[in-house]
């Protein structure tokens, strides 16, 4: 083994530095010192030298074969199966494609719980500034809530850079030396990318303390563009192709030929390299005499395996490995992983088998850093194997204690399949649509204890005639670690014909709901029900989540949680039927123009608590003798002759005698038909502060009513900014007959000709948990109390409330008694 580095050298800093490089889509055959068999054409330098100066993992495995479940599983911790993000794109009902469609996929989440603990709060509770760069998609879509903000970062920039399609296609376009290019090309000939500069100004800015840079490249994903001419020129001919009209949209050749994503893997390159580089030439402000570099631990590794195309065209190819991207088998999982740091031997490589999700143990070990108490962890605490003997596998030990020897994935959506690895052997299962009984195969992917351990890990050679044994010892530790994390199979669907045991299925014959208890009553027809589970939204369809009932023979039990709007009914049997209750498929909804939530069971308006109304000019008053004048931002009670405290008023706004309590005047907002653009306010309410100094919390009260005759539909966004002055929206009002609604979140119902009283109020700063208070009260005295996510995270000032109607013509709403302090 080659030497370490000391440790134990003077003033080093106790808490090193961290860079987690994480690729998108990068194979494990796409990285030059990774090459076998095949030459491979890609240039690589800086990655290959990366790993003549760490460990080099030649067993190294993503937690799962697609991009959003492994960054997810990596910054928490926990498996893709325990965190219930099992893919991407997700937070949708069960349901078949068919009505007799035989098979359906188990639900899984479509972002990463706020309730995880993720290595970037574990680092930052530890005194590190935790910076993120680049592809972020651990919610619904890559920019939708929770941002990286929300789980520990301090700052992020998750702009596309470079990989966004070339105008008007990837043959023109190219990048050039102007400087006015937002892709303008450096002296060494690659293209400026923005999160690649945010890398290297997150280091800049924030190298006197500890820090966590999270750089996730969004190379080498599609679109498959090269920006640099010369550098697609340079691949063109080393791989002896002509590049020709019809590959402005098309790459059919087979193997590692497409010139642009071989051009796009030596850009990746070029980057990483920037890193490194930086950190090897600039002075650790923590250490002086010594350079950033000697205290930073780098990873370098990728979300899943090699996407080997997309469309109608070849992007790369595994070999030797089976498939890539969106398959469990080696090509889709295996990655190529590096880490080097202090104490780590250099160019050493290891056959020990390894995971991404061991990062978040590891680094916590390596920056003497802790989690709290109970946090579970899925993966190993690599250190001590990093630190004394890599190529020795008992120094990986699991949370336990144990040793691990075994890993497990779980993908029940599109391949349908699942597959396990113990020691050199691997089972891959694949669930049939039509048979309780899956498809596995085994294989044997090395062979230990001979000097080329190399085995199957072609995955070519099924040898489970041969090892009949082997594999239902393999097949039954599988369903057993799925099960134990609460993994689910694919489902079979009762409704589709000639399935064995799918008429022992249950059928759920009513519900009732009561508040917010719901009661199922089913009817048995000889298998018993073993999961009961409540698929809910919060926001009438957009997002989906889970909750468990509880089984009572003949009933389900279930306790819809706050603010749910639609549910259903999974009821999954011993048998793995799943009966869904109001029943659903994609043709009935396509065939009938239908969403899921027209299908869904509505849960009806929250129910109210009854408390003292607070629409009353008193209470007003009260308000605004609560708050200091340096405090007000706006106060209107719309009592006087004009509306000159209003910075915009359009057509159809106007002074109305009719008014909340006992006020005399309230200002009338009615549609008009000449009002042509309906993203623009037609009345703003300007928020001014004689306060200076940062703000800890910021107060928004409100009296409204819609028109008894014509109801009206009013937007109210609260804007304002963060502290770089960007534009920020804390929150958006929908008011409408159908219900009060904040941030897509329905709140409370909206009775025409009935004044509410809404309040909200938000933290600003560390303090802040990013949650809306919100309170509604009717002139009844109705009342709604909700939490809501606020939009933008760093919002901390108000500047305006803006009001747009979205009603139809000549309908009305009237707004009265606006109060917003900051304090």
């Amino acid at each position: 083994m080659a030497c370490a580095t000391e440790d134990s050298a003077a003033g080093r800093p106790s808490k090193p530095n961290i860079v987690l490089i994480l690729t998108d889509d990068l194979g494990w055959q796409d990285v030059h010192c990774y090459d076998i068999d095949e030459p491979s054409p890609m240039e690589t330098p800086n990655i290959d030298r990366l790993a003549s100066q760490g460990v080099m993992f030649w067993q190294a495995y993503s937690p799962a074969p697609v991009c959003a479940p492994s960054r997810a599983a990596i910054l928490s911790g926990l498996h893709p199966a325990r965190g219930g993000m099992t893919s991407v794109a997700g937070g949708f009902p069960p349901r078949p494609r068919t009505q007799h469609a035989p098979q359906i996929s188990p639900f899984y989440l479509a972002r990463m719980p706020m309730e995880r603990f993720t290595l970037a709060e574990a680092l930052k509770q530890s005194g590190y500034r935790t910076g993120h760069c680049g592809k972020w998609h651990i919610s619904k879509n890559h920019y939708d809530y929770p941002k990286p903000y929300h789980h520990g970062f301090d700052s992020s920039v998750h702009n596309r850079g470079v990989q966004v399609p070339m105008k008007p296609d990837r043959l023109t376009g190219f990048a050039t030396s102007n400087p006015e290019d937002p892709y303008r090309l450096d002296e060494n000939g690659f293209p400026f990318d923005t999160p690649q500069q945010a890398a290297l100004d997150f280091l800049q800015t924030n190298k006197e303390e500890p820090f966590f840079l999270y750089y996730a490249t969004w190379l080498v994903h599609a679109p498959i563009v090269m920006r640099s001419e010369a550098l697609l020129r340079k691949y063109e001919a080393k791989l002896g192709v002509t590049l020709k009209p019809e590959h402005a949209t098309t790459w059919k050749i087979p193997g590692q030929t497409n010139p642009f994503y071989c051009a796009m893997v030596e850009q990746l390159d070029y980057y990483v390299g920037q890193v490194i580089e930086y950190l090897e030439s600039n002075d650790d402000p923590r250490w002086p005499g010594h350079k950033l570099i000697e205290n930073t631990y780098i990873v370098f590794t990728s979300d899943n395996g090699g996407m080997e195309g997309g469309g109608n065209e070849i992007y790369t190819d595994n070999f030797p490995l089976d498939r890539g991207k969106i398959s469990l088998k080696e090509g889709g999982t295996r990655v190529p992983l590096v880490i080097t740091g202090p104490s780590i031997p250099h160019n050493v490589q290891t056959n020990v088998m390894v995971n991404g999700l061991d990062l978040y143990p590891t680094i916590l070990t390596l920056t003497n850093s802790t989690a709290p108490e109970g946090k579970i962890f899925d993966g190993c605490d690599l250190s001590q194997l990093l630190k004394q003997n890599p190529s020795d596998f008992q120094l990986v030990r699991t949370q336990s204690g144990s040793v691990r020897d075994t890993m497990f994935w779980h993908f029940p959506h599109a391949e349908n399949s699942s597959s396990i690895r113990k020691g050199d052997y691997k089972l891959f299962r694949h669930y049939q649509a039509r048979s309780p009984e899956s498809v596995e195969s085994l294989y044997k992917l090395y062979i230990q204890h001979q000097s080329n351990p190399r085995g199957d890990i072609e995955e070519a050679k099924d040898l489970s005639n041969d090892l009949p044994k082997k594999k239902a010892i393999l097949s039954a530790e599988l369903s057993k670690m799925i099960s134990e994390m609460g993994g689910r199979e694919p489902y079979f669907n009762p409704a589709a014909a000639d399935l064995p045991k799918g008429d022992q299925a249950p059928t759920v014959t009513g519900h009732t709901q009561n508040e917010d208890t719901v009661t199922v009553s089913l009817e048995h027809h000889g298998s018993q029900v073993e999961h009961a589970d409540l698929i809910y939204s919060r926001n009438e369809g957009r997002e989906w989540l889970l909750a468990s009932g509880i089984i009572d023979d003949d009933k389900v039990l279930f306790t819809l949680p706050p603010m749910t709007t639609h549910y259903f009914i999974n009821l999954v049997d011993e048998n793995n039927f799943l009966t869904i209750y109001p029943p659903l498929d994609d043709a009935t909804l396509k065939k009938k123009n239908l969403s899921v939530s027209d299908v869904a069971l509505k849960a009806g308006y929250p129910h109210p608590s009854h408390e003292k109304a607070l629409l009353s000019t008193e209470a007003y008053r009260k308000r605004l003798s609560d708050s200091p004048p340096a405090d007000r931002l706006t106060n209107c009670d719309f009592e006087g002759s004009t509306t000159n405290q209003l910075s915009h008023v359009g057509k159809g706004s106007s002074l109305s005698h009719l008014a909340a309590a006992a006020g005399k005047q309230s200002l009338e907002i009615e549609e008009r038909a000449e009002n042509k653009k309906p993203w623009m306010p037609l009345v703003s309410i300007p928020l001014q502060s004689a306060k200076t100094g940062s703000a800890t919390g910021f107060h928004v009260s409100f009296d409204a009513m819609l028109d008894t005759t014509l109801p009206g539909t009013l937007s109210i966004t609260i804007h304002g900014t963060d502290s770089s002055e960007t534009s920020q929206d804390l929150a958006t009002i929908l008011l409408a007959k159908d219900g009060i609604r904040i941030n897509t979140f329905l709140v409370s119902p909206m009775q025409p000709g009935l004044w509410a009283h809404i309040d909200l109020e938000y933290t600003v700063g560390e303090l802040s948990d990013r949650m809306l208070s919100v309170c509604v009260n009717t002139e009844n005295g109705d009342t709604w109390r909700q939490k809501i996510p606020s939009q933008d995270y760093f919002f901390t000032r108000g500047t305006d409330l803006k009001i747009i109607s979205l009603g139809s013509p000549d309908e009305k709403a009237y707004l009265d008694n606006v109060v917003v302090t900051q304090n």
